[in-house]
């Protein structure tokens, strides 16, 4: 038998209750299924969605900066990028500046599916806002923003 102290339900159900993290998971989670499901019929993920529009600049950007915009680690930007490469909706080119960079850009057919998934991502984002029925969507950001 362990000798780790008894932790009692009690101490689950406050977690439970009070845990930010949990909270935050368990609602990203759900709106990842949300547009994941709307978006399926382009054949994009919310993921893939939110990456084709982090590329829609003047300028293409570089992994670093797309990584530190969605939050992610550049190897797991690289991975996510190879199916999007593979359909043809984004290059990754070598950097003219610097011959060791990489810059993204999205292709004519990566635009073609942006200006598709568009009024898809007005409509359920619309739907989402609804539910926040007693929150201040604007608050909201604002909240999720200083925790990133």
């Amino acid at each position: 038998m362990s000798n780790a102290e008894f932790l009692p339900f009690a101490t689950t159900l406050h977690v439970r209750d009070t845990c930010l993290c949990l909270h935050l998971q368990r609602a990203a989670r759900a709106v990842a299924r949300h547009f994941d499901e709307a978006m399926r019929t382009l054949g994009l993920t919310n993921g893939q969605f939110s990456l084709l529009m982090s590329l829609n600049r003047p300028e293409p950007p570089t992994i670093g900066n797309v990584a530190a915009f969605l939050a992610m680690d550049r190897t797991t930007l690289t991975a996510a990028l190879k199916p999007l490469e593979r359909r043809g909706l984004v290059e990754v080119k070598v950097d003219t500046a610097d011959k060791r960079g990489r810059r993204l850009v999205l292709t004519p057919v990566g635009r073609d599916a942006l200006v598709a998934a568009v009024p898809i991502w007005t409509r359920e984002h619309a739907l989402i806002e609804g539910h926040l029925e007693r929150a201040d969507p604007d608050r909201l950001r604002t909240d999720l923003r200083a925790l990133s």
